[in-house]
């Protein structure tokens, strides 16, 4: 979703899922914890503010962006009973090609965990291309791509329970 002219905030409550009885996995890039942190906490608060409850919210940390496929990997066979996934990371562009195969990488690899598994892996990796457009997006001027995943996140888990019928 391109950020120019929406705030990755706002949501219609009315229109989300009530939460309470899902549980939730977080993981969380420990690479610029600045923004990464940002961003799960407006995860972390979306969920509650659709009643989802904290002790259903399992986090855990990985080292860097491309760690969470294999993180999201291992959280969703630890916890099988999970209702949803959520990966947050930062990849900033800087002056070499390793941007570029970090955001594919880590694409594809959530691409394929949703591909292949039945709990819902939701993307929420910022692939920016300075610091501050991170800044802005993890809870800055243009809102937090957290609280918008954790969107994602209910409404997937709806799907996951509405899929079963």
């Amino acid at each position: 979703m391109a950020t120019v002219g929406n705030h990755l905030s706002a949501y219609d409550k009315a229109t989300i899922p009530n939460a309470k009885n899902f549980r939730f996995g977080i993981v969380v890039s420990e690479w610029n914890p600045e923004i990464t942190n940002g961003m799960f906490q407006g995860a972390f608060d979306a969920i509650l503010d659709c009643g989802g409850i904290k002790e259903n919210i399992v986090r855990w940390n990985v080292p860097g962006s491309f760690e969470l496929i294999y993180g999201a990997k291992k959280m969703t066979q630890a916890y099988d009973m999970l209702d949803a996934v959520i990966v947050i990371g930062n990849v900033i562009q800087g002056e070499t090609k390793h941007f570029d195969y970090v955001c594919e990488g880590v694409a594809q690899g959530i691409k394929d965990l949703n591909v292949q598994g039945d709990i819902p892996v939701i993307f929420c990796v910022l692939t920016d291309n300075n610091r501050q457009q991170s800044i802005d997006r993890s809870g800055g001027k243009h809102g937090n791509k957290g609280t918008e995943a954790a969107i994602a996140a209910i409404k997937m888990a709806q799907l996951r329970v509405d899929a079963k019928f």
